[in-house]
């Protein structure tokens, strides 16, 4: 991971292009979606993942002194998942990106973003870092539990670009399953131990959400965090609760637009596969005194799904590397320079920005 942001991260800076926003498109996430859920098989016994016996034979005698888990697709793994996992770009990175594509010192860059992707993976050293007990027959009941874990991971993968029903229905199921095989609706004996009352106890949860999610998805909602927010009595659906945002598509659109500006701009860099950008649409622009705050500008919203040279040269234009990033004019059309925002910001904070421009 920290070798792959180093990398990735100079050649951003040099080149001006995020190279994970290359790889945010259906064939590719489908296709490592479809990594994990061949995984999953595996966890669930459908079939083992091995060599073949011609080739385990050949390879025993140089290979049996190394421990598993060491080899270069392990790597390649480790480094594509790092590129299509994380297509956002947070203010940490874009700052240095930005140092990088300025001063060419690709050295002090790259070691910059080698640090952070340092600090990025340690947790997953102490996730992976054979804290586990022995192994036994539990781990029958955990491999299980990661094969789930990695149709989660295909779900989330694929998500960005499937119809927003479908991850309803994907969670749904993924929860509603593995509820059964907790035993969620079968009856305990009298003489069932803590365990056993207690995972029966996590199946029923998981049961009542993944039923909460069928229920909101075939009620028309969209939303898998609040999947009965329709069942509040006026509770605003989730298009009305979306800014009236315009959009643009070129430079000269951009410049046309700014040019016809009477009152203050503001300029959504946005994308379908932005996480960063879909939590600013559901937990700040969602908020109301943001909402009334942004009544007096004038809301123009910049979409670089596609990425094509169309959106390249909108970034470009701001020396922004990718979505979520958010530009403030003022009512003449002149870009604010000290007010820029990059990453997620909650409501709190970007209120406070916004009250900056009056």
């Amino acid at each position: 991971m920290a070798l792959t942001y180093a990398v990735a991260g100079v050649a951003a800076g040099l080149t001006g292009t995020l190279l994970s926003a290359q790889l945010q498109n259906p064939w590719v996430l489908g296709g490592f979606a479809l990594v994990f859920v061949l995984l999953s098989l595996s966890m669930f016994g459908f079939y083992e993942l091995q060599l073949p016996t011609a080739l385990q034979s050949k390879l025993s005698e140089k290979s049996g002194h190394l421990r598993g888990g060491r080899g270069i697709s392990v790597f390649l793994m480790g480094a594509l998942s790092a590129l299509i996992v994380g297509p956002c770009v947070a203010a940490p990175l874009a700052g240095g990106l930005l140092y990088i594509g300025q001063t060419g010192d690709a050295a002090l860059g790259g070691a910059a973003l080698y640090a952070m992707g340092l600090g990025m993976g340690a947790p997953l050293i102490a996730v992976g870092g054979g804290l586990l007990p022995k192994a036994g027959p539990w781990m029958e009941s955990v491999k299980k539990g990661f094969g789930v874990l990695l149709l989660a991971t295909a779900l989330w993968l694929v998500t960005p670009v499937l119809p927003p029903v479908a991850p309803m229905f994907g969670w749904a199921a993924l929860l509603i399953l593995p509820a059964i095989y907790l035993h969620a609706l079968d009856p305990l004996p009298p003489q069932a131990r803590g365990g056993q009352r207690f995972w029966k106890g996590v199946g029923i949860i998981m049961l009542l959400c993944g039923a909460a999610l069928l229920y909101g998805a075939l009620a028309g909602n969209r939303d898998p965090l609040q999947p009965l927010a329709g069942l509040r009595g006026g509770a605003a659906s989730s298009e009305a609760a979306r800014l009236p945002f315009e959009k643009i598509r070129s430079v000269a659109e951009l410049d046309s637009r700014l040019a016809a500006a009477d009152r203050p701009v503001m300029l959504d860099f946005y994308a379908d596969w932005c996480v960063s950008c879909k939590e600013m649409e559901k937990f700040t622009f969602a908020d109301p005194a943001v909402r009334e705050k942004l009544v007096g500008f004038t809301l123009l919203q910049a979409d670089v799904t596609a990425n094509s040279d169309d959106d390249k040269a909108l970034l470009a234009r701001f020396n922004l590397y990718g979505p979520p990033g958010i530009l403030f004019f003022d009512a003449s059309g002149q870009p604010i320079k000290a007010l820029r925002i990059v990453g997620f910001q909650n409501a709190e904070t970007f209120l406070r920005n916004l009250q900056r421009i009056g």
